[in-house]
């Protein structure tokens, strides 16, 4: 008999001990895996439970019992949805209907379909739910807390529709809304559309600074919060410009009422950050339907009304009139051709005289811009020159004009000046000093013998700036006068900031000359106050003998005007006024040769 192998009998009778450590190895893993599950599904940030076919409870993770505030002790594997719920509707946190939910839920797990629902509880807590049906039955849901997720979204979409200074309704969200209330005027409603836009306003950025001007917004919106009804409609559409809905209107007198209730608000004085700030407000009123039924056309005709207001002075309110469309119309119109002039040279310098009292000599020729236009004829600067302003072309075209009159006239006698006007928009250009000194450089012209002309205005505008500049034109020998003199708001302070070297008192003061004593007391107090300043006062506007004889009795030194010449081309003003031009131009030119032959320049 053949003994067995020992090694093999040993490993036969191990067998079952190795078998059972296997099991008890798998058995752990086992359970290992299915506490880190239950540890990983505790920890997630969702609420996780899963139901089997009869509607129980077959695990529910911490997070779940958290967001819905429940106990442990109650929801346990095998508890009923039903049961689920009851808990949920005692800790205040389900104020559905169990039953219908239940049924709900079944008839949507039924049909295999995923389903995605969101609920919002009492406390402002929002959950979004997911139910995912499983094979054989049963499903599996998900709660997630959305609540900082959905209030993000709902401010993202808040700030969409509102202005981030003032939280009122922007643009975009005003004419949707116009869109809506308009239906109700299809049905025979009336509304009215008010544009409203602050005088002043840029006065305070430019001295205050935007902190201030964008607390000032701020304090108006307020105000205008204050003036309107519940069911009106108020929004800012960007800069100091503002509208307003008026709904269930009943008479155009009520926007009008409105109107004057928002001027008398916005008009009181304001106190921010120590500053004392009065503004005004002008307001454009549209009517729907009387003026327009369409949204855009009705926002377009009360900022129509609202241009009117502002060419009334300010500080008032328009309603819309049809004229106003045609006149806008033929601005547009203007524009366009202002804009192909330039490149066209339609435009023309005349020169007006100014006479020396004193020695009855032309001192000073002024330069006045003319527009020669293809189909209109001759168009006055009193129409054109605002549109100019208004567009920024005054920039262009108050270049051309420099460099046309210093190329005109560089050749005219050397004790004569040449008067240039300089709007405001030019003297807030940074590179004006620059342009003016490449305008003499390039024709040649000595900067004394060029005077600029500047109204009381622009000053106003941005005085320290202002003056920057207007002591760096003077250091290029270039004279300052004010022009208009007695038509602003602060004439003498401005005297004081500024040594001007003429004031030019305004063509109104000379023609009230006739009316009086007080007229001519004011013009002499102008020339008195020019000659203790060492200023020249010139008269514009001077058309009578009898005009004449009253500023000599009150000591002007310059006088202008139709008395003497209007104002005419260059070529009659070289004609009628400077027939010694040509022996002068030929001497000037013979110079100069001289003087490059002498410095080696060919």
């Amino acid at each position: 008999m053949t003994l067995k192998n020992p090694q093999l009998v040993r490993r036969d009778d191990s067998l079952p001990n190795q078998n059972s450590k296997a099991r008890l190895n798998a058995k752990a893993d086992r359970v290992n895996t299915q506490m880190l599950l239950k540890m990983v599904l505790n920890n997630m940030t969702q609420g996780v439970l899963m139901f089997d076919a009869d509607t129980r409870l077959v695990f529910c993770n911490q997070r779940y019992l958290d967001m819905y505030r429940l106990s442990s002790n109650l929801a346990k594997p095998g508890c009923a949805l039903r049961d689920l719920l009851d808990q949920r509707m005692e800790a205040g946190t389900f104020s559905g209907d169990p039953e219908e939910y239940i049924a709900t839920l079944l008839e949507r797990v039924a049909g295999g379909k995923t389903s995605y629902d969101t609920c919002k509880l009492a406390d402002g807590r929002v959950f979004s739910i997911v139910n995912k049906p499983m094979a054989g039955g049963g499903w599996i849901a998900t709660h997630e807390d959305i609540t900082e997720r959905q209030r993000a979204e709902e401010r993202i979409a808040h700030l969409a529709g509102h202005d981030a200074l003032t939280d009122l309704p922007n643009r975009t969200l005003l004419r949707t809304q116009l869109e809506y209330e308009l239906k109700r005027v299809k049905r025979g409603e009336c509304l009215a559309v008010l544009c409203l836009d602050l005088d002043y306003f840029k006065g305070v950025n430019d001295t205050l600074g935007h902190p201030v001007g964008d607390e000032l917004l701020k304090v108006v919106a307020d105000r205008l919060r204050g003036c309107v009804r519940e069911l009106d409609t108020i929004a800012r559409l960007g800069g100091d410009e503002f509208a307003i809905i008026m709904t269930a209107l009943r008479q155009p007198s009520d926007a009008a009422a409105l109107a004057k209730r928002v001027r008398d608000s916005i008009a009181q004085p304001y106190l921010i950050d120590g500053h004392q700030i009065v503004v005004d407000i002008s307001i454009g009123i549209s009517i729907a339907p009387i003026d327009a039924i369409e949204p855009d056309q009705l926002l377009k005709n009360a900022d129509m009304a609202l241009y009117g207001a502002k060419a009334d002075g300010r500080g008032t309110f328009r309603f819309f009139e049809a004229e106003m469309d045609a006149r806008m119309q033929a601005r547009r119109t203007l524009e366009m051709d202002l804009r192909k002039a330039l490149h066209h040279e339609e435009f023309e310098l005349y020169y007006q005289p100014l006479v020396n009292l004193q020695t009855n000599e032309i001192s000073v020729y002024e330069a006045l811009l003319r527009w020669h236009h293809p189909t209109r004829g001759l168009i006055s600067p009193a129409e054109f020159i605002p549109v100019a302003e208004e567009t920024g072309l005054i920039i262009p075209l108050g270049e051309w004009v420099f460099r046309k009159a210093c190329q005109q006239t560089v050749n005219w006698p050397d004790h004569v000046k040449v008067a240039v006007n300089l709007s405001p928009a030019q003297l807030k250009n940074r590179n004006v000093v620059r342009m003016v000194k490449s305008a003499l450089e390039d024709s040649g012209m000595a900067g004394n013998r060029l005077q600029l002309e500047i109204t009381e205005s622009v000053l106003m505008q941005n005085t320290f700036a202002t003056l920057a500049t207007l002591h760096e034109l003077r250091k290029l020998g270039i004279q300052i006068a004010m022009d208009d003199f007695g038509t602003g708001y602060s004439s003498l302070s401005y005297l004081r900031s500024f040594p001007f070297d003429k004031i030019k008192i305004d063509r109104s003061f000379i023609d009230d000359l006739s009316n009086g004593a007080e007229p001519l007391a004011i013009v002499n107090a102008v020339a008195g106050l020019a000659k203790c300043l060492n200023m020249v006062s010139t008269a514009e506007g001077v058309e009578t003998q009898q005009q004449l004889e009253q500023l000599l009795s009150v000591g002007c030194t310059e006088m202008q005007g139709y008395l003497f010449s209007r104002a005419r081309p260059a070529c009659e003003i070289e004609e009628l006024f400077l027939p010694q031009l040509g022996k002068a131009s030929d001497m000037k030119d013979a110079q100069r040769q001289e003087g490059a032959a002498a410095s080696g320049v060919a």
